[in-house]
């Protein structure tokens, strides 16, 4: 079972992962995005040590069509966004791909 958390993203993003323990950050500074985001997500994705990725939801606009698809299709590693302000980035559908069960179902 992956248990190594990866963050994907600005410098200034992945900061406060790494002081809080995470070692495994792909660092794409704001001007390279359109260029590295792609290949930080595919190693990422390639690395069997990795069961959750973290990356800013608005990084996701950036990612090209396959690299979209695979992280967004991936059971694992999970992906979990960050950001975009309230409603963006489906939590609950996250959660539930994640461990494979609705928490909040209602009988």
């Amino acid at each position: 079972m992956s248990q190594e958390i990866a963050v994907i993203g600005s410098p200034e993003f992945t900061t406060g992962f790494r002081l809080a323990g995470v070692r495994k950050c792909e660092n794409i500074p704001d001007d390279e995005k359109d260029d590295a985001l792609d290949d930080a997500v595919e190693r990422v994705l390639d690395d069997d040590d990795v069961g959750i990725i973290v990356m800013h939801d608005e990084d996701m606009d950036h990612l090209s069509r396959g690299p979209r698809k695979a992280i967004e299709t991936s059971v694992e590693p999970t992906l979990v966004t960050l950001g975009g302000g309230a409603g963006s980035g489906d939590l609950r559908g996250q959660i539930k791909r994640a461990i494979g069960i609705d928490l909040m179902e209602e009988d």
